[in-house]
């Protein structure tokens, strides 16, 4: 039997057309964005930048990437998936797809067969590829190769299939304590902080990485795709904006490799250690007199 191979990048998705859903469900988030603006309290701020660091530091960041795409340290499996479940809060998919997706862009940076390369197109690589096609989940076998640590795992099969449930509660959460502390006014206030406007400000951090890390910074490591170290990217994801540190070295749990380059996701996972929940934490090491990227 031949071996199934995934087929992602601009060609592969322009070619499926656009996928209605997805360009539907991201327009609604950002209107809702925008409506959020119109009803500003200090509490909905609050509410909304503590959901986005679950979503966006613990999850993305700390779980789905440094976790369990590159196996960067280790946590118990409930914490590991607690994790997993705040990272679906950030709209971006379940486990599978997005781990899936992430091996296969490391495995191509920046050639034919990225999924999300600036090569393709600056918008492209920010958000054309989510919007174009339906290479996320129409190659369901074919992905699975790529992840085979988390399909034997029953909880992130039932995850990457139901990732919907855990935002949609969450809303409805947002929506049912905000009306009882003050009313219709608050109920929406909140649905549309800590919801719509919550998640649309993550989704754009996160495309940045794919996006503006490879257009923008500079490049302590000579690698062989165009990854940038980007202070403002890094600012506002928690540290995935050492971009360059990152693919040069890929297992590394931090990607900060410098005093000066913030790196809060990092903090979160050493203090798991110092709680006893995280170990064998993967460190870069190199010269830095003359930094190679890993394997050189």
């Amino acid at each position: 039997m031949a071996r199934l191979q995934v087929r992602m990048g601009r060609a592969v998705s322009v070619g499926e057309g656009i996928n209605w859903l997805t360009l539907v469900v991201l327009f609604v988030f950002h209107l809702g964005a925008v409506a959020a603006l119109f009803f500003y309290t200090w509490q909905r701020l609050t509410v909304m930048a503590a959901l986005y660091v679950l979503a966006i530091n613990v999850g993305i960041g700390m779980c789905y990437h440094r976790l369990l795409t590159h196996r960067g340290y280790q946590v118990p499996k409930w914490l590991e998936h607690s994790m997993a479940v705040c990272a679906t809060l950030s709209l971006e998919g379940g486990p599978i797809f997005w781990v899936a997706t992430h091996r296969v862009h490391h495995q191509f940076s920046d050639r034919d067969g990225d999924p999300h390369t600036p090569r393709e197109g600056d918008w492209w690589a920010h958000l054309g590829w989510i919007v174009w096609g339906n290479a996320l989940h129409a190659q369901t076998h074919a992905l699975a190769r790529y992840v085979p640590d988390l399909d034997r795992d029953r909880f992130y099969l039932w995850l990457s299939k139901y990732h919907w449930i855990p935002i949609t509660a969450s809303g409805a959460l947002l929506f049912g304590l905000g009306w009882l502390w003050g009313g219709w006014t608050n109920a929406v206030g909140m649905l549309l902080w800590g919801g719509f406007l919550r998640v649309t400000l993550g989704l754009h951090a996160t495309w940045l990485v794919n996006s503006a890390t490879h257009l923008w910074g500079s490049r302590r490591f000579d690698t062989r795709d165009d990854s940038r170290n980007n202070w403002w990217v890094a600012l506002v994801t928690g540290g995935e904006g050492w971009h360059n540190n990152h693919h040069a070295h890929p297992v590394s749990a931090r990607h900060g490799l410098a005093w000066y380059e913030i790196d809060p996701n990092f903090w979160g996972i050493w203090l798991l250690a110092k709680l006893g929940l995280a170990r064998k934490i993967q460190v870069a090491k190199f010269d830095r007199a003359n930094p190679r990227q890993a394997g050189n």
